[in-house]
C-alpha cells in the first residue's frame, strides 16, 4: 500500500503566519513603532475615520499609512493629501494581508522615524480576521447602515479586535440599528473589547478614539 502524508494546508499556513507575526511585533517593539490594523467592510468609513485621526494626532505623533486594496491607489492618494507618508499595497485579488505582506509594506513605508504605522486592511469582514498581520492592536469599524446583526454573522472579526468603532451614528434615526443589542452581541464574543460610537462625518465621539489610540502608542513606545 502506498504511503502518503496528509497536509493540513490552512493550519500550516496560519501557524507559519503566526510565527512571522510575532517576529514582526518584536522588531516593531525594538524600533518603537506601533502598528495598528484597521479593518471593516467596504464603505464603513475606514479612510474617512483615518483622515480625521491623522489630522487630530499628526502634530503629536509621526504617522505613516499602508493602504491595502485589490487594485487602485484612491485611498493612498487621499491619505497622502494629509501630509503623512503613505504607500499603496495591491493584493492582486487576495482579500487580506498576512504578516509577510505587511512586512513588505512596512519596508516600503519605512518605520525608523514613525511612532505610528497604520495598515488599512482590505475591506472585508472574513479573510482579514483570520490572519495575524503583526499589528500591536486590531481595530474594526462597523457602520450603522450595515445593521446590528453583523456580530452574529462574522463572529471571528469581532472576537479578535481590541476596539470597535460604531460609525455613522449621525444617521441612526434613518436605520433600524439597535446599539444596545449590537453591544450586547459583541460583548458576548469579546468581553474586553472597547466600543466607541462615532461619526466620522460630524466628529462626534472621535475624541475618545483619539485618546485611546494616543495612549496605546505612548505605552508601546516607552
Amino acid at each position: 500500500m502506498s504511503e502518503f502524508k496528509v497536509i493540513e494546508i490552512k493550519k500550516n499556513i496560519l501557524e507559519d503566519n503566526d510565527r512571522e507575526a510575532e517576529c514582526l511585533r518584536g522588531e516593531l517593539k525594538e524600533n518603537r513603532t506601533f502598528l495598528l490594523n484597521l479593518m471593516s467592510s467596504p464603505g464603513a468609513g475606514k479612510t474617512t475615520t483615518l483622515v480625521r485621526t491623522i489630522e487630530a494626532l499628526k502634530d503629536r505623533l509621526r504617522i505613516g499609512v499602508m493602504e491595502a486594496d485589490i487594485d487602485s491607489d484612491v485611498d493612498a492618494d487621499t491619505i497622502a493629501k494629509t501630509g503623512v507618508r503613505a504607500v499603496q499595497i495591491h493584493t492582486r485579488g487576495m482579500c487580506h494581508l498576512d504578516a509577510d505582506m505587511t512586512r513588505q509594506g512596512l519596508e516600503s513605508l519605512g518605520t525608523e522615524d514613525l511612532d505610528l504605522a497604520v495598515l488599512e486592511n482590505v475591506g472585508n469582514l472574513v479573510c482579514p480576521a483570520e490572519f495575524d498581520t503583526g499589528a500591536v492592536k486590531n481595530v474594526m469599524i462597523l457602520s450603522v447602515p450595515e445593521g446590528d446583526d453583523k456580530p452574529l454573522k462574522y463572529p471571528l472579526m469581532f472576537s479578535i479586535c481590541d476596539v470597535l468603532l460604531i460609525n455613522k451614528i449621525d444617521v441612526l434615526s434613518y436605520f433600524d440599528f439597535d446599539i444596545d443589542s449590537c453591544v450586547a452581541r459583541v460583548r458576548r464574543l469579546n468581553p474586553d473589547i472597547q466600543i466607541i460610537p462615532v461619526s466620522s462625518r460630524t466628529g462626534e465621539g472621535l475624541d475618545a478614539w483619539y485618546d485611546w489610540l494616543y495612549e496605546q502608542v505612548q505605552q508601546w513606545n516607552r
